[in-house]
């Protein structure tokens, strides 16, 4: 009888973690919002409790095992790693990563604004690739995101380029010639809460941080989507736009990079 239960416990066990690990998995990712329910929401929590930590502390822990100190590039494979192997994230991901790299090397910027650091991944990207002079402005909502992300940074040798902001967008925006010696920005990634995009874009504008041909590039235009923000720069006069087909992050739903160049 306990040889029985035993079996049965054993084999009810390998049944969870055969779903969990691989079969719900793979059911999802060809749809973005099953995905992001599955690991964003049921996934995280669940890890959150057995493990008494956070996902951007594990995370942060990949990144201290994996990454070579001072090495950008390897801190950005560490976590792409983790993402694909261990926990889905919320970074932009190796694959948009890509793109988002073709366009900061396109458009070499000196003065570059962040909005939504998470976990620094991005942020990492971006400075990696910048001119030596150059500096990037991130901002954070979340201070134990942006906690995780100085320390990320600096694994990856990059503070010096790199400002973390704490704070809603909403209130450091008009703050940034004044706390921030900026005058406008090269280059301005979006990724952070969706509704915020076209409000922000909007206060970007009315706080003459927008130059003739600064760019533009905005995350997760299609899922979780974004349709206030592209029926505006992709109607409005004052932005010339360019969609960049790609998947959600470490997935095959489909996603995308909309790339919007500001005509002044």
């Amino acid at each position: 009888m306990w040889l029985t239960l035993l079996y049965s416990c054993t084999g009810g066990a390998a049944l969870l973690y055969a779903l969990y690990r691989w079969l719900i998995p793979t059911a999802v990712q060809y749809h973005g919002g099953l995905a992001l329910l599955w690991h964003d929401m049921i996934v995280e929590r669940m890890l959150d409790t057995l493990t008494q930590s956070t996902r951007p502390q594990r995370l942060l822990h990949a990144v201290q095992k994996n990454a070579t100190r001072g090495d950008p590039r390897s801190v950005v494979k560490a976590i792409d790693n983790f993402c694909r192997q261990k926990e889905w994230a919320m970074n932009v991901g190796d694959e948009k990563g890509c793109i988002l790299d073709s366009v900061v090397s396109e458009v070499n910027p000196v003065t570059v604004l962040e909005l939504g650091t998470y976990c620094g991944y991005s942020t990492v990207r971006i400075a990696s690739l910048l001119p030596p002079r150059a500096k990037i402005i991130t901002l954070e909502f979340n201070p134990d995101y942006a906690k995780i992300a100085r320390q990320v940074i600096a694994w990856a040798g990059l503070e010096d380029k790199i400002q973390v902001v704490e704070g809603p967008s909403g209130e450091w925006i008009p703050k940034m010639k004044e706390q921030f010696g900026v005058k406008t920005f090269d280059l301005v990634f979006l990724d952070h809460w969706k509704d915020r995009y076209l409000p922000d874009t909007k206060l970007l504008e009315d706080c003459g941080l927008l130059r003739k041909g600064s760019i533009l590039l905005a995350d997760n235009v299609i899922c979780p989507g974004t349709p206030d923000y592209l029926e505006y720069v992709r109607n409005s006069p004052r932005y010339k736009s360019q969609y960049f087909k790609s998947h959600l992050e470490y997935t095959k739903a489909e996603d995308g990079l909309e790339k919007s160049v500001f005509l002044g």
